[in-house]
């Protein structure tokens, strides 16, 4: 993999100088360890064609600590009369051109997605990346329910994006009982982590609630102080466009991210 830095802010003011940081995968066997570093893949931009990941606070799931909750018992009671399945497909044998399956993408995105663009081709973009390694089919004897595309190397999976039926959003709250499921399956296939993407802002919280065996990357380590990612996520929704440099924060809670690196040594 090789590392860079894209330059983007800088306030001479406080000497903040601030650069998104990527990585370009350039072996299959490096994913694992590029997801364990932080990364997640970026597909923002279809004219890129090398496979790009970006460096986040991203949150997994550590299966060794991962066991139901009530919510996620009481949220499978729920799914249980839909009678759904997972079945997994590898992705080249899943015919992602396919328009009834576009059509569901599509109709999802513009309800759900920011944007809500997934036309057919941001799909094949993301399906011609070499990270993308299967589609979890959520279904029933007649009706499928949702598709999630997942990453699946060595002991990690994961979890990348989701579509399901709306319809059955409230009633069934399908997407929270898709994404319990897919971590119980994962942790089945003897999976050590579950990877969930991005954690910014309160909105993102549903995934530290929901489960346990929770950890974010905090740009040194991964961190499963619960408490520190709730007050980070909320601090995102009032720091506005500001500058929100942690190494130069005064509050103490987010200064314990490198209290091991700035340690005196005795």
């Amino acid at each position: 993999m090789k590392t860079l830095f894209s330059e983007h802010q800088v306030n001479y003011s406080t000497y903040t100088f601030s650069y998104g940081v990527y990585c370009v995968k350039e072996t299959q066997q490096e994913i694992p360890q590029i997801y364990s570093r932080g990364f997640l893949p970026y597909t923002g931009d279809i004219k890129i064609k090398k496979e790009v990941f970006y460096l986040a606070r991203s949150v997994r799931i550590n299966l060794e600590k991962f066991k139901d909750t009530s919510e996620n018992r009481r949220v499978n009671r729920i799914a249980e009369e839909l009678a759904i399945h997972v079945v997994p497909v590898k992705k080249e044998q899943f015919n992602f051109k396919d328009k009834n399956f576009q059509l569901f993408c599509q109709r999802f995105a513009e309800q759900r997605f920011d944007g809500g663009r997934m036309d057919d081709k941001r799909i094949n973009y993301i399906f011609n990346q070499n990270t993308i390694s299967h589609v979890l089919i959520f279904q029933a004897i007649e009706k499928i329910y949702g598709y999630v595309f997942a990453a699946i190397h060595g002991e990690m999976l994961h979890y990348w994006y989701s579509f399901f039926d709306i319809a059955y959003l409230k009633s069934h709250s399908l997407g929270k009982w898709m994404m319990w499921r897919t971590i119980q399956w994962a942790k089945e296939q003897g999976s050590n982590f579950v990877y969930l993407g991005t954690c910014y802002r309160a909105k993102a919280l549903y995934k530290v609630r929901d489960f346990n065996g929770v950890e974010f990357f905090d740009g040194v380590k991964w961190n499963d102080d619960l408490k520190l990612l709730k007050f980070l996520c909320k601090r995102d929704d009032s720091c506005g466009s500001e500058s929100n440099d942690q190494l130069k924060s005064k509050d103490e809670m987010i200064r314990t991210i490198f209290e091991k690196l700035f340690k005196e040594e005795k």
